[in-house]
Order: structure tokens, then sequence, then C-alpha cells
């Protein structure tokens, strides 16, 4: 196996295991939280924000890992591949890096910081079900598309890995 063939691989593992994050998000724990008051829904996600937030280092790695193993991969795979791998490769990586990090940039760690400076407890019952509102739709509607895309993602990777 050469260096292609083994960043390949680390790409699409690293990029299925973001597409696992993000669909676990859309179909276990927002929905989760949606049984949550207000107050508790907010320093609930509060809380598991925080957690990525410090930095957790299996987290960067696979988030981190992802976009450096994917680009790599693209970069690699443009002298090796040809055709629908090729295209499938560097659509990927299109995909990946403005579908799927580029809205958590633009999108999501905006709203998660906004939720991070605020002292949930200390505001009325009617300001924090506002703040969930807005949070929560905005926030469950990009997570939505980047999930969808990161799957694609990974099944197109998977396709490539496969040719190879």
């Amino acid at each position: 196996m050469d260096a292609f063939q083994l960043t390949l691989l680390a790409a699409t593992l690293l990029c299925a295991l973001v597409a696992g994050f993000l669909v676990s998000f859309a179909v276990v724990v927002m929905p989760g939280l949606r049984a949550l008051s207000p107050a508790d829904y907010l320093r609930a996600f509060q809380a598991m924000d925080g957690v990525i937030q410090r930095g957790h280092p299996l987290f960067a790695l696979m988030w981190l890992g992802s976009v450096l193993a994917l680009v790599a991969a693209a970069a690699l795979g443009w002298s090796r591949l040809e055709g629908l791998e090729r295209g499938l490769l560097l659509a990927a990586a299109g995909v990946y890096l403005l579908g799927v990090q580029l809205p958590t940039f633009l999108f999501n760690i905006p709203l998660n910081n906004r939720l991070q400076a605020l002292d949930v407890a200390g505001m009325e019952p009617a300001a924090q079900e506002a703040l969930r509102a807005e949070f929560e739709g905005r926030w469950i509607r990009s997570n939505t598309a980047r999930t969808i895309l990161a799957c694609l993602v990974s099944g197109a990777l998977l396709v490539v890995v496969l040719g190879v």
C-alpha cells in the first residue's frame, strides 16, 4: 500500500467518522434535547459544545484530520487517478470543504459561541425560550445540510477506495 492509498483510506475513515458524528446529532442528540425545557436544553448544549471547544484530542484528530487527509488525498490522487475516480475524489473534497466544513465555521460555530457566552441561568424564562427557538432552528437546518453532504462524501470516497 502506497502513500496515496493510505491517505485515501485515512480520509475515508475520518470523513465517515465526521458523518457519523453529524448523523448522531441529527437523529439522537437534537431530538433528545428537544424534550428538555428551554433552560435545560441550552445548558445541555453548552456542556456538549464545551467539550468540543476545550479541544478534546480525539474530536480534533477526527475533525481536523478529515480535512487534512482529504486535501492530501485529492492532491495525491490528481496525478494518480483518472475519469470517474478522479472526479469523485475531487468532488468529494470540494463538497466536504464547501458543504460540511464551511457551514460549520459560518453557521454552527458562531451559534455555539454566542450560546457559550450567555449566562442561561441568569436569563428570564421568556428569554430562554426565545433564544432556544432561534438557536435550535438555525442550528438544526445547518446540521441537516452538513449531515447529508458528509454522508454523500463518505459514500463517494468509498466508491473511490473500492476502485483503487
